[in-house]
């Protein structure tokens, strides 16, 4: 194993619960460091406290896995009192710690399964060349055996930037899209960039579990109806009609400008992903799970499943007409009599 590349992996959190102690246990195999960014920013001061930190038990947690869950001393855990000044900062403190030869940043609702982890590092080792690496996502919604996909999604939104080179100068510059540059200022995606339909052929992508839970949803909602960047003013107003209250059933996605569909889910999924969905499952849980009934009720509907498939194959309408050109003229060529057949190719 000794030519496995080195990788310190990268997160920030706010009110990280329930995720972050199984996202350390998924990562904690695979890592040299894990450097963990914890607290907020202006624009999510409603969903922090007054010093600046997560609501929830994220700190404790994190001192509670540093104690008895780290038996290398692989975590790193990096706060103040006091807001952070933008997310560049945050992940500039992680940058700034790391020592691995890779930078993999996390966020902590992002899992991957541990084969693709390390086919994934095999990648590395074999070709060094590599500066940058994307991945496309599955995006998971109200519960593990539901996905959604969007317009917004499929036209580029999918692949998250997550996986960089890393070295003497190198730095962190820009989170919105995550942007890191070598020791001369260039931009590691200028160079030998593995794209994420470049994994997806290897069946590798992510696993982003980013809409699964109420709190999690509405506490993303408050954060983006508030922070300049995003500046979405509907942002709670969708939690509630569309993701609550299954409303609005082709805009499911919380990018809620472009539409977006329900699927099922037949997949496997991470182990420590879904051994976190048992746990909050559990009677003595303290985590509320979207109800599910009126999501099978959509998915079993025909007339949805009709709808799913107009809309999401409107998002390209010349495709979408060729698509439809081609299936007519296969449908008239079964059904056409051979005389007139020959009458038209004549023609």
């Amino acid at each position: 194993m000794s030519d496995i590349p080195s990788v310190s992996f990268g997160l920030i959190v706010l009110n990280g619960e329930p995720f972050i102690r199984y996202t350390l246990r998924a990562l904690y195999p695979y890592a040299r460091e894990i450097i963990v960014v914890e607290g907020a920013t202006p624009g999510a001061r409603n969903i922090a406290t007054a010093q600046g930190h997560s609501r929830d038990s994220t700190l404790e947690t994190l001192q509670d896995f540093k104690g008895n869950e780290d038996p290398d001393d692989k975590l790193q855990i990096v706060t103040r009192d006091g807001f952070w000044s933008e997310k560049d900062e945050m992940s500039q403190a992680y940058a700034e710690r790391a020592t691995g030869d890779y930078l993999w940043q996390v966020d902590v609702d992002e899992f991957y399964q541990p084969e693709d982890m390390e086919t994934v590092l095999g990648i590395l080792a074999a070709d060094p060349s590599i500066t940058a690496l994307s991945f496309d996502t599955i995006t998971f919604w109200g519960a593990p055996w539901y996905t959604v996909d969007s317009w917004y999604l499929r036209r580029g939104a999918a692949e998250y930037h997550r996986l960089f080179k890393w070295g003497a100068g190198y730095r962190y510059v820009t989170h919105r899209p995550p942007t890191v540059v070598d020791e001369k200022g260039r931009d590691l995606r200028e160079g030998r960039w593995l794209r994420g339909a470049d994994l997806r052929e290897r069946g590798i992508r992510m696993y982003h579990y980013s809409l699964l839970l109420p709190k999690q949803v509405l506490e993303k909602s408050e954060y983006y109806s508030r922070a300049q960047w995003a500046r979405r003013q509907g942002a709670l107003d969708w939690a509630q009609q569309a993701f609550l209250a299954l409303e609005r059933p082709y805009h499911l996605h919380n990018v809620d400008e472009y539409p977006g569909c329900l699927d099922r889910y037949r997949g496997e999924h991470p182990p420590q992903a879904l051994q976190m969905w048992r746990d909050i499952g559990a009677p003595d849980s303290p985590y509320e799970l979207r109800p599910r009934d009126d999501v099978e009720a959509l998915l079993n509907s025909w007339t949805y499943r009709v709808g799913r498939w107009l809309v999401m194959r409107a998002d390209r309408p010349a495709q979408f007409l060729q698509m439809l050109r081609r299936r007519l003229t296969q449908a008239l060529a079964r059904s056409t009599p051979r005389i007139l057949k020959d009458f038209i190719k004549r023609r």
